[in-house]
């Protein structure tokens, strides 16, 4: 599991930790200083590898995209099915303008 600092206090690494899920979250400013504040008490620093936090950019990047459709964001749909067929759209649009052809959309001629 990937998340932000926010998501970085003992009672949620804990639970990650007795489900055996390893975490890769960053240690606010906060939590490094009162760590350190407290010497040889305030424990080891949580493991944190930069590396696989750097790809959690391409995940909220994803996510982002996906806000950008208003019906989708708020959920305007009543029905799963209906909500289903929007999300899959989307995805298609999504991949269509992803995958490259050489052809620049811009081009009107």
């Amino acid at each position: 599991m990937t998340g932000d600092k926010a998501y970085s206090s003992r009672a949620n690494r804990q639970a990650l930790r007795g489900k055996r899920i390893r975490t890769t979250i960053p240690e606010p400013n906060d939590q490094i200083a009162n760590r350190q504040r407290r010497g040889s008490r305030g424990g080891r620093p949580p493991a944190f590898d930069p590396d696989a936090y750097r790809h959690r950019n391409q995940v909220e990047r994803g996510f982002n995209r996906r806000k950008h459709w208003r019906g989708l964001a708020t959920r305007y749909d009543k029905l799963g099915t209906n909500y289903q067929a929007t999300l899959d759209l989307i995805e298609l649009l999504d991949w269509l303008r992803a995958v490259p052809d050489g052809h620049d959309p811009r081009d009107r001629t």
